[in-house]
């Protein structure tokens, strides 16, 4: 059964709304986790955390997936639109209540006080892009401990610590860590290195993996969903993703290992892009054509930088980095994997048999995804 016109007017009207939902967002923005690189120095250290400073100061937590879904979203836009400088005048009245939001404590679980050495705010005159900024805390007293552990509070959300040990204290490894919000870090000594077990190496990066999916990766969300909504029989829907996640593992660890290095200026746009190709071709395809494979392998490859990208910033202990890398794409994998069960459980099971499936359901949600990924490319690309 076909759709008239009417209900073909009422889908486009549907996609636009959407469409004009997701340019409406343009000072939404991601909410990710912190990079917090703790670095040790003779009988002391510093603490260099790159965070979204805004969202932190509006209180937007992780209880949201992008700023826009916070009743304090205006607050965040607000503090979005201030130059650097006056950013960093701000955050002198939220310092106090940022340091107390944060915990180190020394081997016998006293406090360690800290304070603001610095605060770089960096510049992006692009409102449509959030901006980080970069804290650096130091001790307050000299250090007498042999030992810290880092946590803040459970309200800032998931960091990424990293431990970067001084060259002539350690020659160990650095280790690196997928945090929680208000989980504490395991024990780092001052002196004489740390790394992590392979056990400990395997969770954190099926973890950092997983969330880049679900919840954080909504480009790599649509894209899944549009190699899905072709067709709801297996074969079409396997085919392609092997070859995605083929091509996906190949430059994941080739970018990992710095062998090919893309510009995320580059490659984000073209993501996008690889949204709008892909939910496109399921309009105007009602089967899986002989060229589309080779299509989804391509864009495969893009997708496996912007993942390189995320477990470079993450850091990854070289010791074990053949484990890291592994279970970090267990967890890209488990991520993708849950997000074709959703679209089975949404909808694939119980409509897949039904005459009217492609009418109603792969080419109106296509079209809405196509039009959320037109969005992003231009915003990637014209308004960059």
């Amino acid at each position: 059964m076909s759709l008239g016109v009417s209900a073909w007017r009422r889908w486009a009207a549907l996609a636009l709304l959407l469409a004009g939902i997701a340019a409406a967002g343009a000072w939404a923005h991601e909410i990710r986790p912190a990079v917090v690189d703790i670095d040790l120095e003779p009988g002391s250290f510093s603490i260099r955390i790159r965070v979204n400073l805004e969202a932190l100061m509006a209180e937007i937590g992780p209880a949201h997936e992008d700023t826009s879904e916070s009743a304090n979203a205006p607050r965040y836009d607000a503090l979005r639109t201030m130059p650097p400088s006056d950013l960093e005048r701000a955050f002198g009245d939220y310092q106090g209540t940022f340091l107390d939001s944060i915990s180190v404590l020394d081997q016998g679980g006293t406090p360690v006080p800290l304070r603001v050495e610095a605060l770089v705010v960096e510049r992006e005159d692009n409102l449509v892009l959030s901006r980080d900024s970069v804290i650096t805390l130091v001790p307050r007293n000299p250090v007498t401990a042999d030992s810290i552990t880092w946590s803040w509070a459970e309200a800032y959300g998931a960091n990424v610590v990293r431990v970067n040990d001084a060259a002539d204290i350690v020659d160990g490894d650095a280790y690196s860590a997928y945090l929680g919000g208000g989980e504490a870090s395991r024990t780092i000594p001052l002196v004489g290195g740390m790394a992590l077990g392979t056990g400990e190496v395997v969770r954190n990066y099926l973890v950092i993996g997983f969330t880049h999916i679900l919840p954080a990766g909504l480009d790599h969300i649509l894209f899944v969903v549009g190699l899905f909504l072709l067709s709801p029989a297996w074969r079409p829907l396997l085919i392609q993703v092997t070859s995605f996640t083929v091509a996906h593992t190949v430059t994941l660890a080739l970018g990992s290992l710095g062998v090919i290095n893309l510009s995320p200026v580059i490659v984000e746009p073209l993501i996008a892009a690889s949204i709008v190709y892909v939910a496109l071709e399921n309009v105007v395809s009602s089967r899986l054509q002989r060229w589309r494979p080779a299509v989804v392998f391509a864009f495969g490859l893009l997708h496996g930088l912007g993942f390189a990208g995320v477990l470079v910033e993450a850091g990854i202990d070289s010791g074990q980095f053949i484990t890291a890398l592994l279970a970090f794409n267990v967890g890209v994998e488990l991520g993708q994997i849950a997000v074709i069960v959703l679209c089975l459980l949404l909808f694939g099971f119980w409509f897949r048999g039904q005459p009217w499936y492609r009418s109603r359901v792969t080419i109106p949600l296509s079209l809405v995804i196509a039009l959320v990924g037109a969005y992003w490319f231009v915003e990637r690309t014209m308004l960059a």
